[in-house]
């Protein structure tokens, strides 16, 4: 009996040696060794109350679970899943899935509209669904339209879900004893430096609080990601047999359309050549042409002498002597 009330004894002046040193030094101390020694203070305070009830005679299990440290009794899992359906008409399947997402008391938070060139929608979509009613959101969600793809992911956080909560309590323990220390500081030099710390230690705590209420975000609301296409309308074609005089008609005036469609093509393309050309050919004969320095005219050929006039054959009657 004398053995258990030495020990409750001594820790009862361990958690008095460690406070006292703990007010001694936090004007001067990091921020993490007062947050230590005010986490350590009521632990040992703690387990000097547990030795003495023990000694005592007069513990019980209810003071026992009353003085132990909380555990997490559940686990914190993140989940996240992406869907991509294929369905006939977007509009009315996103109507559907933010029916279902609402019943369910989810959310729905980012939204993007998108139309390709043949005009079929393409729209995406973040729900945000507790996670109770994550499966049976993601189950309703699959039954839209034909499932294309589909990725679930699961990320177990509970470790860091408690390490976060130590750490806030810690923190906020530091805080408290630093505004202790300012309640008792005389000096002005001293207010100052608790002032600063203070501060420091509050911005801390204020981090690791928006730490803690994103997880209980991302905890409580799974994230799916949802896309969905619209199928083309493709209509059907009956088969009438053979193809007739209207079917031919029709058939060539659609080669026709083409035709001119390409001409139009053709000359699109090639009438900007073309105006620069006529612009060319314009600049040329009206401004460059004219000043070039004209050549002098050919003076016009002299004719030719014309031939010799043939030897005139003798008379008649008379020959070369003249004679008769």
């Amino acid at each position: 009996m004398r053995i258990r009330r030495s020990r409750a004894l001594a820790g009862v002046l361990l958690a008095a040696a460690v406070a006292v040193s703990g007010c001694s030094g936090s004007a001067d101390d990091s921020g993490g060794s007062t947050a230590d020694l005010a986490a350590d203070a009521p632990a040992a305070g703690q387990a000097a109350q547990e030795d003495a009830k023990q000694g005592a005679g007069g513990g019980s299990a209810e003071g026992a679970k009353a003085t132990a440290a909380p555990k997490a009794t559940a686990n914190h899992i993140i989940r996240t899943a992406s869907l991509t359906v294929r369905v006939e008409d977007v509009p009315q399947a996103l109507g559907e899935a933010r029916t279902a997402t609402e019943t369910a008391g989810g959310y729905i938070g980012d939204e993007s509209t998108a139309r390709d060139a043949t005009g079929h929608e393409r729209t995406r979509v973040v729900l945000r669904v507790p996670v109770e009613k994550y499966d049976e959101v993601l189950t309703e969600l699959e039954g839209t339209g034909k499932l294309l793809q589909r990725d679930a992911k699961a990320r177990d956080v509970t470790d860091q879900v408690v390490d976060v909560e130590s750490r806030i309590t810690s923190q906020r323990a530091s805080v408290a004893r630093i505004r202790e220390l300012m309640d008792r500081a005389t000096r002005l030099s001293d207010v100052v430096t608790l002032e600063g710390e203070l501060s420091t230690r509050q911005a801390d705590l204020e981090s690791l609080l928006a730490q803690q209420a994103s997880l209980k975000d991302r905890t409580g609301l799974a994230t799916i990601t949802l896309t969905l296409s619209e199928t083309p309308v493709r209509k059907a074609v009956k088969d009438d047999g053979d193809p007739g005089f209207t079917d031919a008609l029709a058939g060539g005036w659609d080669a026709f359309v083409t035709m001119l469609r390409w001409l139009a093509v053709v000359i699109g393309a090639v009438l900007p050549f073309a105006a620069v050309a006529a612009l060319l050919v314009l600049l040329w004969l009206k401004a460059v042409r004219p000043r070039l320095p004209q050549r002098p005219e050919r003076a016009p050929a002299t004719t030719a002498p014309g031939p010799l006039p043939a030897h005139r054959p003798a008379a008649e009657g008379v020959d070369g002597n003249g004679k008769g």
